[in-house]
């Protein structure tokens, strides 16, 4: 390599399609861990799936438009659409063998051994099966609709990611109409009214049959007059992203709905198939919705995994399952201590889900109901089902103040859901907007504003997560509230540039994208270049969910040849390639996959004595610098910033259970502990338990400390 290596060549940089698959593959490794219990292992199994459904929803089938489209932009590692479209299909399809491994060969055996069995149709006792027929004909058959494939009737446009069987069938001599005895093509779908695992009589634990499989047994019944040759269940996956000309659309609210209603016609981009089908049913199948061999993925067992997770939900059984956790409480904000009073008094930091969602709750609806609050102004991205925050804003228009809300309705798998929140909101009187043209708004923001003396008072809350109860309790995020002057004439006028006309102002304290996100980070990495060339301590922290924006990368590169450390722990995707001879051999990046998605986004520029801190909502990746509104703030209080470097940051680097290194090559390697074990994730626990100068149980022990409980999602 020469002595100024080129930052722009290729070979520099890895895929991000292919960076996302080993994230997925980590995830996998979970479920291999013998050492976690039956019920966390199959949920792993289940997130594999569901992580990987949204993978080709939206990515390979962004992949495939530009294959269709000719497109012959490559990103910075140099992968044209076809090259990388070939590579997705090779590592998927090993991945998801070696998924189907684990739950032939591991889980179901030790499913058996808990007393739990999925049994097939010719495995059933003669008990079992005069069940499986009643229950077909009594509650099953009158909710079936046979579909025939044929020049009269076309392929039906079946729902995304939903569950069919199609069947070879061969007409009797007796058929009425008189056709050449071939095989013909139907389709019955599987309901989604019933449940996936339709349960069995036992004589002990506990039986299932899969819906689809039962349904398969009888299917004849749906087709008198013809022969059964085979059947075989398979899902459909479709383009799911949503085609919107934001620029000619004159209400984006209506457009968004218009175009949810197309959703489910998108095209095509997988097909799985049990294992078993015949090459005759998978050609009719390919053929019928346009995909390739390489779009097909034959599974040797059960499809859709991850809805094999409810055997787990009327098994209490404990040794089955790791202890859960209960989110601690602040002292200071214990006995219903006033959320105004304690953020008058300093800045505050929660660490969810190890602290409680419950103060930013409070925060609200001490808001809703306190005759001194102005008004109240706030960002939702994902809003979630029922939540109470929304209920608050609702309450304070009720109440009289002026409440506005941005909802995003372009937030990808959440859009229905956000709409019907928005128009709830609107029946109360909120003033709600539906996002910005061109931009989705991911940045998460509240702002209070509160008569206090002669004057007013704003009160602020910032987080890296959404304002969602669920992915409290299941993500890393991080929370600031503050009443600080700079920071809330900054929310001000963001909220003024999301619900009015106005130009960008000069931000005090925020960076905001997409303003100067971008510009800020790379002009804090600068400063850490400068403090490296005059022969200085310097160093580079980062915990995100993903580093693909090649400026960044870039300037990352020069500061590692300038002598700064860096260390980066990213949990997905990662594109700079670490360990680089005279490029990146200061960098160093680790991936956390544990019971928790790590999810807050936590920046730290300098040494400790002189380090800069912020959280943000923004991973560094292209989109979120230039086609949302993200925001990052400074964390400047000493306690504050002090807990984000070693609690976020430190904990999170030296995890030497449950992190893995990335290689150059892309690869990933578990850390050998090399002394004490840390495992980022209890070591956090424990340290909010004894700050908190409480106790809720001693975490699981079976493998020192190598769990905290139920892994909710990765």
């Amino acid at each position: 390599m020469s002595d100024t290596p080129d930052l722009a060549q290729p070979g520099v940089y890895l895929n991000r399609e292919l960076s996302w698959l080993s994230f997925n593959a980590r995830v996998l490794e979970e479920a291999r861990e013998h050492a976690l219990p039956l019920f966390e292992r199959l949920k792993f199994l289940g997130i594999f799936s569901s992580n990987l459904d949204e993978f080709f929803l939206v990515r390979v089938a962004g992949l495939k438009q530009q294959l269709a489209g000719g497109v012959t932009d490559a990103p910075a590692d140099g992968m044209l659409p076809a090259k990388q479209f070939r590579a997705i299909a090779e590592r998927t399809h090993e991945l998801v063998a070696e998924q189907y491994r684990v739950w032939r060969e591991d889980l179901v055996p030790e499913l058996a051994e808990a007393g739990l069995r999925i049994v097939t149709g010719d495995a059933l006792t003669p008990e079992q099966a005069t069940y499986c027929q009643a229950r077909f004909l009594e509650d099953i058959f009158p909710a079936l609709t046979p579909m025939a494939v044929d020049p009269g009737h076309p392929f039906p446009q079946l729902r995304n990611k939903s569950l069919n069987i199609g069947v070879l069938l061969q007409e009797d001599r007796r058929g009425w109409r008189r056709r050449p005895r071939e095989a013909v093509l139907a389709v019955v779908q599987v309901p989604r009214v019933f449940s996936r695992l339709a349960p069995l009589p036992a004589e002990r634990g506990a039986s299932f049959i899969l819906l689809g499989a039962l349904i398969s047994m009888h299917v004849g019944a749906l087709f008198p007059g013809y022969r059964v040759l085979e059947t075989a269940t398979f899902r459909v996956t479709r383009n799911w992203d949503l085609s919107i000309d934001e620029e000619e659309s004159d209400d984006l609210l209506l457009t968004v709905q218009e175009e949810l209603r197309h959703r489910e016609r998108g095209a095509a981009v997988r097909l799985e198939v049990d294992a078993l089908a015949s090459p005759t049913l998978e050609a009719r199948l390919t053929g019928a919705l346009n995909l390739v061999s390489a779009d097909v993925y034959r599974l040797d067992g059960p499809l859709q995994l991850d809805d094999l997770a409810s055997m787990a939900q009327s098994d209490a059984r404990p040794d089955l399952r790791l202890e859960p956790i209960t989110p601690l409480m602040p002292p200071d904000l214990r006995a219903g201590a006033s959320m105004f009073e304690r953020i008058r008094a300093g800045d505050l930091l929660l660490h969810h889900p190890y602290e409680s969602f419950e103060p930013v709750v409070r925060f609200l609806d001490e808001a809703a109901d306190d005759p001194d609050v102005l008004a109240i102004k706030q960002t939702l991205y994902r809003t979630g089902v029922d939540l109470p925050i929304m209920r608050a804003l609702c309450r304070a228009a009720y109440n009289g103040k002026q409440v506005a809300a941005l909802v995003e309705i372009k937030a990808l798998f959440d859009e229905e859901q956000n709409i019907a929140w928005g128009r709830r909101m609107e029946d109360a009187g909120v003033h709600v907007m539906y996002g910005l043209v061109g931009l989705k708004t991911h940045c998460k923001v509240a702002l209070v504003v509160r008569r206090e003396g002669s004057g007013v008072r704003r009160y602020v809350h910032l987080g890296t997560g959404n304002y969602n109860l669920a992915t409290a309790r299941q993500y890393t995020d991080v929370s600031l509230f503050t009443a600080d002057h700079s920071i809330a004439e900054d929310a001000s006028a963001l909220f003024n540039l999301l619900t009015g006309y106005s130009s960008a102002p000069t931000w005090r304290r925020l960076a905001v994208a997409p303003f100067n996100l971008q510009q800020a980070l790379l002009d804090a990495i600068d400063t850490e270049i400068a403090h490296a060339q005059r022969g200085e301590r310097a160093r580079i922290r980062l915990k995100m969910n993903a580093l693909v924006d090649p400026e960044c990368i870039r300037a990352l590169y020069r500061a590692s040849q300038a002598g700064v450390e860096i260390d980066l722990a990213i949990r997905g995707i990662c594109c700079l390639r670490p360990g680089i001879e005279g490029v990146s051999e200061r960098i160093r990046v680790v991936s956390v996959v544990d019971r928790f998605l790590e999810h807050s986004r936590v920046f730290a520029f300098g040494t400790d004595e002189r380090a800069s801190v912020y959280l943000s909502s923004a991973d560094w990746m292209p989109r979120n610098f230039f086609r949302r509104v993200e925001v990052m703030v400074p964390v400047t209080d000493p306690r504050l910033r002090a807990r984000l470097l070693n609690e976020v940051l430190g904990f999170t680097l030296a995890d030497t259970v449950q992190g893995r290194r990335l290689l150059p090559d892309g690869s990933y390697l578990r850390i050998d502990p090399n002394g004490a074990p840390l495992q980022s994730q209890h070591a956090t626990l424990e340290a909010v338990r004894q700050a908190g100068e409480t106790s809720l149980g001693s975490p699981d022990g079976r493998r020192g400390p190598r769990r905290l409980g139920t892994p909710d999602t990765a």
